[in-house]
């Protein structure tokens, strides 16, 4: 067999599957080099930005001029659902890889610093939340934080794709042991549409595992989405969904930002943790309040570092201090969200 290597074509991808049920063209193509292929290689050469034989590399409009690369020891799958490419290689340095449509959704060594995140912020700034919802996170990574918090009643979990959560299950059993919690209720479908259903003031958290905002999962980025969200959630209710990358993206995230302080009439915060395998290593969230009891994000009232619950699977990255560092910004992202409060 020839040197297995991984081709990604210059199509503008995105993190996670559309929500909106729509049966889209994959944005990217994921080719592996083998004698058994060669000729198909060959026919999608107009569609391929670069082929490093035994590496992965992500190469994207998105973050122009750059890409990160990932040596591919094995490819463990690959395989088309009826939303995209699903794929997972073990590399080198990074453990098993989970990636769709060409774009890296996580790694075994760096997940935690964005599922912990991602779960923790919202969750450890009111006190006492009983019922969860997540839209997206299929691999179940935002399961197993939740879990964590031993005040949660109710976690129900919207995917659109199966296939990623069966390929999680399979590959990735120490992140999708969050579908083994009882209290755990997963639906496959649409997120929009699922969100839209929900009775108003049902939820205490919503965490938004999503797409970028940008072509087909755009709408999870605007007002009409916000505002089902806010709707699902109790008065002093909180909201965290991912926010792109302050190196990359800050004209989206000054839309997000702006769109959010129209809907949300409690606290807007944005913070930032650092992901190695995501472009430009650090990725950001919204975080959001509706109007009601007072919700200060940066100073957690619900330490989830102080559960002695946790000793079975110890946190690796979030902390009480990481906590209220991550709504520390640099000036130059400062000074953007700053402006959109006014």
């Amino acid at each position: 067999m020839a040197e297995e290597g991984v081709a990604v074509s210059n199509d503008l991808p995105v993190k996670r599957p559309r929500e909106d049920g729509e049966n889209v063209p994959s944005p990217t193509t994921v080719v592996m080099e083998t004698e058994g292929n060669a000729e198909n290689n060959n026919s999608n050469n107009d569609h391929i930005s670069s082929v490093i034989p035994g590496w992965f590399s992500e190469i994207s409009p998105m973050w122009p001029g750059e890409a990160h690369s990932l040596k591919v020891e094995k490819i463990l799958f690959q395989g088309k659902s009826d939303y995209q490419n699903v794929m997972v290689f073990q590399s080198s340095t990074y453990g098993k890889v989970l990636v769709l449509d060409g774009v890296i959704q996580l790694t075994e060594r760096d997940e935690c610093a964005y599922q912990e995140m991602i779960t923790h912020l919202p969750l450890c700034s009111i006190p006492n939340p009983k019922k969860v919802l997540v839209i997206g996170g299929g691999d179940g990574g935002v399961l197993r934080e939740v879990a964590r918090h031993s005040s949660v009643e109710q976690i129900v979990i919207c995917e659109i794709d199966q296939m990623v959560v069966d390929v999680s299950k399979e590959f990735f059993p120490d992140i999708a042991v969050g579908y083994e919690d009882p209290r755990v209720t997963l639906h496959v479908g649409d997120g929009v549409a699922f969100l839209k259903d929900v009775p108003a003031g049902t939820y205490d958290a919503i965490i938004v595992d999503s797409s970028d905002p940008i072509g087909p999962a755009k709408e999870l980025f605007e007002k009409p989405f916000f505002e089902s969200v806010a709707k699902a959630l109790r008065p002093g209710g909180v909201v965290c969904t991912q926010a792109e990358s302050i190196w990359l993206h800050m004209h989206l995230i000054e839309d997000i930002v702006a769109n959010c302080r129209q809907v949300f009439k409690g606290s807007v915060n944005y913070a930032w943790t650092t992901v190695p395998t995501y472009p430009s290593g650090v990725i950001g969230f919204m975080l959001c309040s509706t109007e009601g009891p007072a919700v200060d994000f940066k100073h957690p009232v619900n330490p989830i570092d102080a559960d002695d619950d946790n000793s079975r699977r110890p946190m690796k990255f979030y902390n009480s201090e990481i906590h209220t560092a991550a709504f520390c910004l640099p000036s130059f992202a400062k000074k953007v969200i700053d402006s959109k409060a006014k």
